[in-house]
């Protein structure tokens, strides 16, 4: 049985090219803090409703629920600010949706919320969030930052600037103009997620009129997720209908600004599809570990000429490989890839990454081998496959086995790569392969027939290694691609 429906598998491969490509970006509604304890705004709201005698289910204006309280406190919003501190300024822990999505390589984050969940998430995955809740952040850039967050209703230790009633949102263009202008060339040029979102917010609502106005038929393609609406205990079947035919009303409306919703059958299922993109995501970036000295009944330009054309191929299909630089691999496996980025004038940095290892002895205190267990941990982890070729050495005149390759294939299955050795190639790779062949699920982290087959093909001992290139393609394809 399929883990996801095919709408999801669609969306999954569509979202991770564009993360690939650089063009993802997401937006977070009070939906994705909610597994973290967090209120929506109608419970929010709740006891302001019944502080003035309204029932907050019978409420379909919130906005107004909460402009009338202030109303009522003669434009006082101590009340108000308290409400925000009281449901948000508290320390839970980011979910595991937030922690996904600290590790996907988005740049641009918008929310709603006032929360610091994302943040705390960015901070605990070591990466630099640049955070704007106000205007004169604008104007302002963060050191090193591999993101830029957007707060576009402000920050929970700032309350009283949060966006919460209605003259927070009729003034809302004259105070937070560059947070529309912003959003709207954002969704103009990146493909966005909406997570947690009920597309109720008439500043969003704005924004969107506003580029389907000018760009008509030719607007940026967004995803939503979004629960399938399922009967609960208490409903009547009218009632089921009703919501039933509003929800299908509100995805077809949803079109108008080319905003795709993917249903889900329950919220649960929103971590595993993020935990899923980034699966595959990560399995588009390979590290090649290998060293040879010697190249058994091929020849070294064979060889080269393999490693060479295989990286290549891995590129043009738009992989990412990180190379330590072995000793007769790293040198054929730059080239080829090298190669093909200069001639599909790619980006370097999206499709390559060199990182040769350093050869003269440490400062006291540390050796070789502590600082090379340390570095092959710090260079293999960005990947999501290990691809392990040859695995030889020369010690005293003679060709051994590489323990580097073994400690590096140790190290990559601890991280939960999978992890591919072309047994085809010989030595450190070979009895690697063996392994794997007995036991897939460890090395491969599935075990189906096809993948069998699959690895059974790049451990075959073939005529030419070049006989090895498809072979190796398929299974890199298979992998990356969640079969």
């Amino acid at each position: 049985m399929a883990r996801f429906s095919n709408d999801i598998e669609r969306f999954i491969d569509a979202y991770v090219l564009e993360l690939a490509a650089g063009n993802a970006a997401i937006f977070a509604g009070a939906g994705l803090s909610a597994p973290a304890g967090f209120v929506d705004w109608k419970s929010l709201l709740k006891p302001l409703a019944e502080e003035l005698r309204l029932d907050i289910d019978k409420e379909h204006d919130l906005l107004g629920v909460a402009q009338y309280h202030l109303n009522s406190k003669e434009n006082q919003r101590n009340q108000l600010n308290q409400l925000l501190i009281t449901n948000f300024a508290v320390a839970a822990a980011p979910t595991v949706s937030h922690k996904v999505i600290a590790k996907l390589p988005v740049s641009l984050i918008w929310t709603t919320n006032y929360d610091r969940l994302i943040e705390k998430a960015f901070d605990e995955e070591g990466r630099v969030l640049d955070v704007k809740y106000e205007r004169a952040h604008f104007t302002t850039t963060k050191p090193n930052r591999t993101a830029v967050l957007y707060k576009m209703h402000g920050d929970i230790e700032h309350p009283d600037k949060a966006i919460l009633t209605k003259d927070d949102y009729e003034k809302y263009y004259d105070s937070h103009g560059e947070f529309l202008n912003a959003l709207s060339g954002a969704l103009t040029e990146r493909t966005f997620l909406f997570l947690g979102f009920s597309f109720k917010d008439p500043n969003l609502d704005f924004v969107l009129g506003r580029i389907r106005s000018r760009f008509a038929q030719n607007q940026k393609r967004h995803f939503c997720l979004m629960k399938e609406r399922s009967k609960s205990p208490n409903e009547t079947e009218e009632e089921f209908a009703y919501d039933h035919i509003r929800q299908a009303l509100m995805i077809k409306d949803l079109m108008r600004f080319n905003i795709e919703t993917v249903l889900v059958a329950d919220y649960s299922q929103i971590p595993e599809i993020l935990g899923e993109i980034y699966k595959r995501l990560r399995a588009r970036t390979i590290f090649v570990g290998g060293s040879a000295a010697e190249y058994g009944n091929w020849s070294q330009s064979q060889c080269y000429e393999m490693l060479r054309d295989l990286a290549s191929a891995l590129v043009q299909q738009g992989y990412r490989i990180i190379t330590g630089f072995g000793l007769g691999v790293g040198e054929a496996v730059v080239t080829g890839a090298v190669e093909r980025i200069q001639r599909d004038n790619l980006d370097m940095d999206r499709h390559l990454v060199m990182r040769p290892f350093p050869r003269t002895q440490p400062s006291e205190g540390v050796t070789l081998p502590e600082l090379y267990k340390k570095y092959r941990h710090e260079i293999i982890e960005p990947a999501g496959i290990f691809l392990s070729v040859f695995g030889n050495k020369q010690v005293d005149g003679e060709t051994v086995d590489a323990g580097g390759l073994n400690q590096e294939i140790d190290i990559a299955l601890s991280l939960g790569l999978q992890v591919v050795p072309v047994g085809g190639t010989g030595w450190v790779s070979k009895a690697r392969w063996e392994e794997a062949e007995k036991n897939p699920a460890q090395f491969l982290k599935a075990d189906t027939d096809e993948l069998r087959d699959a690895l059974a093909r790049v451990g075959k001992e073939y005529d030419s290694p070049n006989e090895l290139i498809q072979p190796v393609l398929d299974i890199i394809n298979s992998l990356s691609n969640g079969n």
